[in-house]
């Protein structure tokens, strides 16, 4: 394989605000509704990611109810990406993120991102970012663990992290086919105006089959690749539980998919 193909394990970190994130939604029209957790339950989805149709990572996202924190009810959202062990000596990442999110606005309250990859064709990275959300004080405050570095970033509106939007439009927001969306997105890097399409259609997967389901679409830049575009799909079952069972990315140096294994009560 070409190293421009292996720099694409470097962009799968933005593969969590598709997963994770970056999407959102159901058919607005539909009256199953995704059902609300109950105190101390969880749900989890479980992903592998493939390239030509080859496994070359896993990941999951993890939705946790009943904790609170500053006197708030709130949802904590784990998400995992992990490569697998026979890239190990080209590239090993397992990388961890963490959303704290409020229960009655869906806004993020942190973030929190632990990033732990290297190997022969990509540059070693080691760090724990965590990114605080003050949006009475329109600002966020990001700090390292290294060197104790801290930033300060002021907001004009309401911005969510990519776990903190999947969750938004997972348990609240309803959206139409056909009806942009648009939403600012602040990963640790950028903060990122994105505007999805949503739009009816079929999604395939090798364990679930094909499903008649809402894909959104995007256009956006990735860090990883000096800005340069890509695209983001993001499949949602179309029968109102809102299972995201299928992520496209269309990297500067390739195509992947996310394909749903399983879904499970935790």
């Amino acid at each position: 394989m070409r190293k421009g193909e292996w720099k694409l394990r470097i962009g799968i970190l933005l593969m969590l605000g598709a997963l994770t994130g970056w999407g959102s939604g159901a058919y607005s029209n539909e009256e199953k509704q995704v059902p609300a957790l109950k105190p101390g339950t969880g749900r989890v989805f479980s992903y592998t990611g493939k390239k030509f149709g080859i496994p070359i990572l896993k990941a999951s996202i993890k939705i946790e109810n009943g904790s609170s924190e500053q006197g708030k009810l709130t949802y904590q959202i784990h998400a995992s990406i992990d490569s697998l062990d026979y890239l190990k000596y080209l590239f090993r990442m397992k990388n961890r993120f963490h959303s704290t999110i409020e229960v009655e606005s869906l806004l993020p309250l942190r973030y929190v991102k632990e990033i732990n990859q290297e190997g022969l064709l990509a540059k070693k990275k080691n760090y724990l970012q965590t990114i605080t959300f003050d949006h009475p004080n329109k600002k966020v405050v990001m700090e390292k663990r290294e060197g104790r570095e801290r930033q300060e970033i002021p907001l004009s509106s309401e911005i969510y992290d990519p776990l903190s939007m999947f969750a938004k439009y997972y348990f609240k927001e309803e959206l139409d086919p056909g009806k942009e969306i648009q939403m600012s997105i602040f990963d640790g890097v950028k903060i990122r105006q994105m505007i999805f399409c949503p739009k009816r259609g079929k999604a395939e997967s090798a364990t679930f089959g094909e499903v008649e389901a809402l894909c959104l679409e995007s256009i956006t830049s990735f860090s990883s690749f000096d800005d340069s575009e890509g695209v983001i799909r993001i499949w949602y079952t179309a029968n109102g539980e809102k299972i995201p069972i299928l992520i496209e990315l269309e990297l500067p140096v390739g195509h992947i998919k996310f394909e749903l294994e399983e879904v499970r009560e935790n």
